[in-house]
């Protein structure tokens, strides 16, 4: 699975399926997806383009003659699952030893991305993000999601990591973020490993996908499109998959 990379912006679109896997419609059946006009969003909670993604599919959204007809699910994907929870480098000397490029790079990258983010209403501040490892910041998530609250969840989650520089894998943090956005009983997650097959079943979802970076949207089970492309163009593959189950 790819990581923080500058890279995971390319598009397939209008994808029906991922050459030498099965059908999209049976991996998404396998994973729990339903007949409804369906918008399956893979990302992870500390990846960059994919905050920037879920700002622009908002916006999209709110385009969409439709809006009302979708149902957004949200979707597990581990930039890292074998990540230390804590770092002694801050994120500009991880990405640099990451991508074997001089921590200035790293740093004028991570500035340009917090233009990007200011221009959709944002103030980010990657200079204390603390990257973790998000397998529990997920069940956090499908648990909100269990509530009819995934997408409040996922928005707390992102703005925690890359506005307020919180450690979204410690426990009582999390149980904290998710109880302000209405997320009951999160602290009986770690006395089990609830949620975590949620987990793994959206991660070998994506794989059999072909899915290998995020942000990743399947759009009513048809069209695919990878990296944060832009709310136009989110908002013409909607309308198109619409059209498409119209026809």
């Amino acid at each position: 699975m790819q990581g923080h990379g500058f890279n995971d912006t390319a598009l397939r679109f209008g994808v029906d399926r991922p050459a030498g896997f099965g059908a999209v419609e049976d991996v998404c059946n396998d994973a729990g997806m339903s007949e409804a006009f369906s918008l399956d969003v893979w990302s992870d909670v500390i990846c960059p383009f994919c905050y920037l993604g879920s700002r622009q599919l908002h916006a999209a959204l709110g385009e969409f003659a439709h809006r009302d007809e979708v149902v957004v699910r949200h979707r597990a994907f581990e930039l890292d699952p074998r990540s230390s929870t804590t770092f002694d480098l801050s994120l500009d000397e991880l990405v640099a030893r990451k991508y074997s490029m001089p921590v200035e790079r790293a740093h004028a990258l991570h500035q340009r991305m917090e233009d990007q983010a200011l221009a959709l209403g944002m103030t980010w501040s990657l200079a204390t993000a603390r990257p973790t490892n998000t397998m529990d910041a997920h069940r956090v998530i499908a648990l909100g999601s269990s509530q009819g609250l995934g997408d409040e969840t996922v928005e707390r989650l992102f703005r925690a990591y890359f506005c307020e520089g919180e450690l979204v894998s410690d426990h009582e943090t999390l149980e904290r973020l998710a109880g302000e956005v209405g997320v009951s009983a999160v602290d009986e997650l770690w006395r089990s490993d609830a949620y975590a097959d949620r987990v793994r079943l959206d991660e070998r979802a994506a794989q059999d996908l072909g899915i290998s970076g995020v942000p990743t949207l399947l759009v009513d089970g048809k069209f695919m499109v990878v990296g944060a492309r832009g709310a136009e163009q989110i908002l013409s593959v909607l309308e198109r998959a619409w059209a498409r189950r119209a026809a």
